[in-house]
């Protein structure tokens, strides 16, 4: 899993059938202070209607992405967030 702050929305004119309706978010890894973590990103589709500048959480593992979404076995996808992060606290 990835934590992440949404940085922008995905349009395209073109695109697999599987995408059809599914809102796609670019999400860039955070640490728990909320820097950015490197250059990593992901592309991610969006199923809790996160926006820009939210922090999130990604799942980054196709096959959890594939039975979230009910897709196939071979489906497109590999990362969905999956949930809208509202603290992050440190434990003692």
């Amino acid at each position: 899993m990835i934590l992440g702050k949404v940085c922008g929305t995905v349009v395209s004119t073109v695109e697999h059938p599987f995408y059809d309706g599914r809102k796609q978010l670019m999400v860039r890894a955070i640490t728990p202070d909320g820097a950015f973590d490197g250059d990593k990103y992901v592309i991610a589709i969006d199923l809790v209607g996160a926006g820009v500048g939210e922090t999130v959480l990604v799942q980054d593992e196709g096959n959890s992405a594939r039975q979230l979404l009910d897709a196939a076995p071979n489906g497109p996808v590999r990362s969905v967030i999956i949930g809208i992060v509202d603290q992050v606290a440190e434990s003692a």
